[in-house]
């Protein structure tokens, strides 16, 4: 499950920005997660409350955003909204395209509070 070294990561993430500031907590972590990002949602919830017990962000409420796959076609430039790799152009319907937003994972803001 890689869901759970992504926690870790979050985790590192958010510790490391309370860095000299050692009595602060972790009210809240906002993450953007595209749908194409390939990260299963329920086992990232499930494993950011393995990840972050014993640590400032034990209590913390997770907010995930997710962010829609979009796409632009090669062959005729339209953008459209992407459910995977492989949907087609809905203009065209060639699947020769660049990926524009969705493949994401970031922690978007952390509500701190000493």
């Amino acid at each position: 499950m890689h869901e759970l070294s992504i926690a870790e990561n979050i985790v590192e993430i958010a510790v490391a920005s309370l860095k000299g500031n050692g009595r602060a907590v972790v009210r809240e972590i906002e993450l953007e997660i595209g749908t194409l990002s390939g990260i299963e949602i329920d086992a990232l919830t499930f494993a950011m409350d393995a990840a972050t017990k014993h640590t400032p962000l034990q209590h913390a409420e997770v907010r995930i955003l997710t962010v829609q796959g979009r796409a632009r076609c090669n062959a005729c430039a339209a953008e459209y909204d992407a459910a995977d790799f492989f949907s087609p152009c809905p203009a065209c319907g060639g699947f020769d395209s660049t990926t524009l937003q969705g493949e994401e994972m970031r922690v978007k803001s952390l509500l701190v509070q000493d």
